[in-house]
């Protein structure tokens, strides 16, 4: 086989550029190691910055998104029994966010994909990525059937070992299949540097068959710790606490996790509807970067290349910045012949990706109590939070880091 872009992983960051690269007549092929069933069903978070809802709309994945996204025009940060709303819209010159569940996403993408759109195969998975030192990577992989190519409908399980190998020659590698995949697997020592950095507490999240108890997120820096109310849709909330690393989700029974939110979220006469806890799951918290994002002709992206700490809802956001500006300097080069914005392509997103690291750190220091914190600890927690809640400068770059810049 032989295109011009492989992209391997099809996460929302992988359908996003194959979708980018078929609209600017780039040619393109996605490996994906998972069937098209897993793929749609992997749970992670959902929140769109206003960039990232207009790229999906401009690619023609927002017909969904538009009838059942539920818009926030702001969210609450809680602290002392008190609730205090930051309204994005006015401070931001009119962006707001959308919840819309990246599931969601991944269905939408993968039906224009399969409609209208370059080769996908699901159960393909890569096994080496070599010679992006050169003019021409080859991508080894196996499929799950026996001489195929993977199912377009994702029919079977993972890729795995019963196919024979199979090789794509391409002019560029994308990156696009996480920090445990094969794009970095095949980076040479050395060639890039690896900055991390990894939280001293994590998330006890559950998700719950109850209606939100508020119609825009609230976050809550307790002397007790974080906590997080959001939603996964009309009917279902979506919850977190911050507990000590190396908790298991049977150390808390679902009565002490309601409990527990109903002290930290507290907020005059406000009440947490409660409900039956459908699942329940420990996600420790951690920071990441590669320098650059580029080895030779493999550009990374997503978190392949980066990974924040929930507590900003960077993550999907950074992956869809990284892809837009990918597709730019492919379609730049497939129409001009110059790898200009190729070659750019590290330290323009780097730029964003630093941006978005330094918001994601400030917003979990600023609403975690980190172990062994004291009465000093918390004086200093309270008046960083106080400044963001009155009309101050400090308010209105919480607000545009938490909107996120344009993409298009």
């Amino acid at each position: 086989m032989r295109t011009t872009v492989a992209i391997i992983g099809a996460g929302p960051a992988g359908l996003l550029l194959a979708r980018l690269l078929h609209r600017a007549g780039v040619d393109c092929v996605v490996l994906e190691a998972r069937d098209r069933a897993y793929v749609e069903r992997r749970q992670r978070a959902g929140m769109l910055e206003q960039g990232a809802a207009d790229v999906l709309r401009e690619c023609g994945a927002g017909d969904r998104l538009d009838r059942e996204g539920l818009v926030h025009r702001g969210f609450e940060l809680r602290f002392e029994g008190e609730a205090h709303r930051v309204d994005l819209p006015s401070l931001t010159g009119g962006r707001t966010v959308t919840l819309y569940p990246q599931t969601e996403v991944v269905k939408d993408l993968i039906a224009l994909q399969l409609a209208d759109g370059p080769p996908l195969l699901f159960g393909a998975r890569v096994v080496a990525v070599e010679k992006t030192d050169g003019e021409q990577p080859l991508i080894r992989f196996v499929t799950q059937e026996p001489g195929g190519a993977g199912r377009a409908d994702g029919a079977g399980g993972p890729g795995g070992p019963g196919g024979p190998e199979r090789t794509l020659e391409c002019e560029y590698v994308a990156g696009c299949d996480g920090s445990y995949g094969a794009s970095r697997r095949s980076l040479p020592p050395g060639a890039v540097r690896l900055h991390t950095r990894t939280y001293p507490y994590s998330w006890l999240g559950i998700l719950a068959d109850v209606a939100p108890s508020s119609d825009e997120l609230l976050l809550a820096g307790h002397e007790r710790g974080f906590a997080l109310h959001s939603m996964r849709t009309p009917a279902l909330s979506r919850l977190y606490i911050q507990v000590p690393n190396g908790t298991s989700p049977g150390d808390w029974p679902d009565d002490r996790i309601w409990d527990e939110l109903d002290v930290r979220l507290a907020a005059g006469s406000w009440r947490l509807r409660r409900g039956p806890v459908l699942t329940k799951s420990v996600s420790g918290l951690r920071s990441q970067v590669i320098e650059p994002m580029r080895h030779g002709r493999l550009l990374l992206a997503g978190d392949a290349a980066h990974i924040v700490p929930p507590s900003a809802a960077k993550g999907l956001n950074l992956a869809f910045g990284d892809v837009v500006t990918m597709a730019r300097a492919f379609t730049h080069w497939h129409r001009s012949g110059s790898t200009s914005l190729i070659d750019r392509y590290s330290d323009n997103c780097l730029r964003r990706v630093w941006q978005a690291q330094a918001f994601s750190h400030e917003m979990t220091t600023l609403l975690h109590t980190p172990p062994g914190a004291d009465a000093y600890d918390r004086a200093m927690q309270l008046t960083r939070l106080r400044r963001l809640t009155g009309p101050t400068a400090a308010a209105a770059e919480l607000a545009e880091n938490y909107a996120g810049a344009p993409l298009i």
